[in-house]
């Protein structure tokens, strides 16, 4: 299983070589990537509850967003729980995926269940046929966004981001500006998972600084980052981006934890 760890101590947090350190589950944030065409038909790996809000949802479009969603979040689940199928693990056998349950909590957040009990930690992000599922400990608090770089406009970097933030991309080389829009765009809805508010808050009282790096691409492998929120140092939250491909991955957390790491198991997202 590949991995790639970013430490976590200091804020903001350096970005450093990638290194494999896998440590123990109660120590780790694991980031599980899938795609839309590796989710499996049918709907027998649903519960019964997640089947009756599967009917609810009338578009197919929303329908395909909340099956992919829920796919890799099970999948992520049963990677950190290491449940075992008739003796072998969910790494090397297919888990029986209806034994956990995904749900919203009151607040839109998602909430992972095992046999009806609470299960680990996790935030979710889908975008253009790909999820991005983060998994922690229960009682983490930690959210992850997975966007395309795309061309974003003069109205929705004005519109979105602090002045800081603004100065940053204005001042970057046109080539990375994209990119720079996107990975500040992508942290602040990392952040507002964390803080289970979503775009309800202002995108602006929510403040992304990078780590000094060499430019925005850098070198491959994790950067560091965190997030002020309100202006105030002490509700800084540490966190780690890596461009993939097409995509950028950011992934804030709350602090105390001690290594991020990024679960490619089949081969979903490599660099």
């Amino acid at each position: 299983m590949p991995t790639r760890t970013v430490p976590t101590g200091s804020v903001p947090t350096g970005a450093v070589p990638d290194t494999l350190q896998p440590g123990p589950p109660s120590t780790e944030i694991w980031l599980w990537r899938a795609r839309r065409d590796q989710v499996r038909e049918g709907e027998a790996w649903l519960s019964d509850r997640e089947r009756a809000v599967l009917s609810g949802l009338r578009f197919e479009r929303r329908r395909s967003d909340w099956l992919l969603g829920r796919w890799a979040a099970k999948r992520a689940v049963a990677a950190w729980l290491e449940l075992e199928v008739d003796g072998a693990l969910a790494g090397d056998r297919e888990p029986d995926l209806d034994r956990i349950e995904i749900h919203a909590a009151n607040d839109g957040a998602p909430e992972a269940f095992v046999d009806g009990a609470a299960g680990p930690s996790i935030s979710l992000s889908h975008r253009a046929g790909e999820a991005l599922v983060a998994v922690a400990r229960r009682g983490v608090r930690l959210g992850c966004d997975l966007e395309l770089i795309e061309p974003r406009s003069d109205a929705f970097v004005a519109d979105y981001l602090t002045e800081a933030e603004r100065a940053r991309v204005s001042g970057a080389p046109m080539a990375d500006r994209d990119l720079l829009a996107n990975l500040l765009w992508s942290a602040k809805e990392s952040a507002l998972k964390l803080l289970r508010e979503g775009l309800r808050r202002d995108t602006r009282s929510v403040e992304v600084r990078l780590a000094d790096t060499q430019g925005a691409g850098g070198r491959p492998g994790w950067d560091g980052l965190s997030t002020v929120v309100d202006g105030d140092l002490r509700s800084a939250h540490p966190g780690g981006w890596l461009r993939d491909g097409a995509y950028v991955v950011t992934v804030v957390w709350s602090s105390g934890e001690t290594a991020a790491r990024s679960c490619d198991p089949q081969g979903v997202g490599r660099r």
